[in-house]
């Protein structure tokens, strides 16, 4: 069996790519795709040097690949031309199942960021490759706990429910759909026991004991306030987007897939913040 990993070289390839070889799954079975290679040589998997932009290379990784796991591009607003040339090369190579890490409610979000996910949902679906749709949501690591602590937390998700959960659980249910049979035309909705960033904030204050607060401040001002510290004006928009639909409900699913393929439960808030505030 051949697995192929694209985006290999980011967080999320390398950690989905470390739970295939705890999993058992050969090394020699599996191949990593990404730009800079160095960053997984150490795995002992077949590297191969392939860009999202190269059609050619694409194809030439694909060959022979039992199943791929499609890691979206990181590049918004230039993901779906991106992932055109992956879904055109995977159906070119008649791989046997593609596993796409897709969005949160891809099907009904409302948000900037699903736009391009549900787009590339719909190419997959019309390529007529067997598929999985791993629909993430939040990562907890978007959240930086020092900063907060430093400086408390800001945004515009109100009382909304945000189902975060660490890269490694996501990665790792990744590896279990790899590594099972009968998964074709499944769908997962992926997400942690979900809180408030009240919630989130109240835990650094218990854990940390100095107090930590949540300032929402609405999408506009949210937006402005990103811009102000930086951030080029369309990356602040989408956080901004991204806030006001968590604040609607649209980054909150229940914990049941993600647990079901961890076979445990998620990691929780208090694991995560509690090895945030020891690192």
């Amino acid at each position: 069996m051949s697995i192929v990993v694209t985006g290999a070289t980011g967080h999320l390839g390398r950690l989905a790519i470390q739970s295939l070889l705890a999993k058992g799954v050969p090394a020699a079975e599996i191949v990593g795709l990404g730009r800079q290679v160095d960053k997984i040589a150490d795995l002992g998997i077949t590297v191969k040097q392939v860009s999202y932009e190269d059609p050619e290379s694409l194809r030439a990784a694909f060959e022979g690949a039992d199943k791929v796991l499609f890691i979206s591009g990181s590049e918004a607003g230039a993901r779906l031309a991106q992932h055109t040339n992956v879904v055109a090369a995977a159906q070119a190579a008649q791989v046997g199942l593609l596993v796409y890490t897709s969005i949160a409610k891809a099907d009904t979000s409302d948000l900037k960021l699903a736009e391009e996910h549900l787009a590339t949902e719909k190419l997959i679906t019309e390529s007529g490759l067997p598929y999985v749709f791993l629909r993430n949501s939040w990562y907890l690591e978007n959240y930086n706990v020092a900063q907060g602590l430093e400086h408390g937390f800001v945004g515009a998700s109100g009382e909304g429910r945000i189902s975060a959960a660490t890269r490694a659980d996501f990665a790792e249910a990744a590896a279990a759909v790899l590594t099972s049979d009968n998964q074709a035309g499944r769908v997962y909705e992926l997400g942690g026991p979900g809180f408030t960033m009240d919630e989130f904030a109240a835990e650094v204050a218990k854990q940390s004991g100095k107090p930590v607060t949540y300032t929402d401040l609405g999408e506009d001002k949210y937006r402005e306030m990103l811009v102000g510290v930086g951030l080029p004006e369309g990356f602040a928009a989408i956080l901004a987007d991204s806030d006001r639909g968590a604040a609607a409900g649209q980054l909150f699913v229940p914990a049941d897939d993600l647990e079901s393929l961890l076979g445990r439960p998620a990691t929780s808030l208090t694991t995560y913040v509690g090895t945030a505030l020891k690192s």
